[in-house]
């Protein structure tokens, strides 16, 4: 009798139970729910690197117009979703960039993320200083002439620790050298009007400004392969800097 009464409970207990969870608020199943349900799985939208057709058909001006709008994309956090796997191995017979961006070394400028370009799209060179010495114009001559890349793009940037240490005529090693390189911007800098010192936000702007203009001129007046793809309008030679503080690029004439 107790055997039959106990069982008797159990089930009892058992239906209320299950009726409890049949009919809990709907707060709490939400809750219970969301726990197994899985996220969609983003598609990449690019798994295809440049091919020799596409980049033939691209001008000296597309490309530029292709960067700025990249880096909208950047500044407003919609980097575009890359399969990165693929495109490693779709690369891996040959590449046919779209332009050769000459770079500062900093660590905050990101160039592929800035112009919002993945693997095949840019060749990069980066030095302290975004200088053009015969190495880095060699390099640009085969980004340019050899591998077809429709632009040259200088870009400095903002608080570059380069131009403060040539203002401040930094001796150190190698660097002593290296800083000979920016040297020539800073005397074309000398009719800035205010303090022309490292501490001096306008004059570091001033001179690295002054600092791109100088490499663009190096690049055309050392390099005849390039100047001559310049005048025949096959490339163009242009110069930026990035904006620290909102990402932006800003092209300067």
């Amino acid at each position: 009798m107790k055997k039959s009464l106990l069982t008797i409970a159990i089930c009892v207990s058992l239906l209320v139970l299950n009726f409890s969870c049949q009919n809990s608020s709907p707060a709490m199943q939400v809750k219970t729910d969301t726990v197994y349900i899985k996220q969609p799985v983003q598609v990449p939208l690019i798994d295809k690197t440049l091919t020799a057709e596409e980049q033939k058909t691209l001008t000296p001006d597309m490309v530029i117009k292709n960067l700025k709008e990249g880096n909208i994309r950047f500044i407003k956090n919609e980097l575009t979703t890359r399969n990165h796997s693929a495109l490693v191995m779709d690369a891996k017979m040959g590449q046919y960039p779209e332009a050769v961006i000459l770079s500062c070394l900093d660590s905050r400028v990101t160039v592929e993320d800035i112009f919002d370009k993945g693997i095949g799209d840019l060749f990069v060179a980066r030095v302290a200083g975004n200088f053009a010495n015969e190495d880095i114009l060699g390099s640009l001559e085969y980004g340019c002439k050899v591998s077809g890349a429709k632009l040259i793009l200088v870009m400095g940037h903002e608080y570059c620790g380069a131009i403060k240490a040539a203002i401040e005529n930094i001796k150190m090693g190698n660097i002593t050298h290296m800083l000979t390189n920016i040297k020539p911007a800073i005397l074309k800098s000398q009719d800035f009007k205010g303090e022309k010192n490292s501490k001096d936000p306008g004059f570091v702007e001033y001179v690295m400004k002054n600092n791109i203009i100088h490499t663009i001129e190096v690049i055309k007046a050392k390099s005849p392969i390039l100047k001559e793809m310049s005048d025949k309008g096959e490339i163009k030679i242009a110069g930026a800097y990035y904006d620290m503080s909102t990402g932006e690029v800003k092209f300067l004439d």
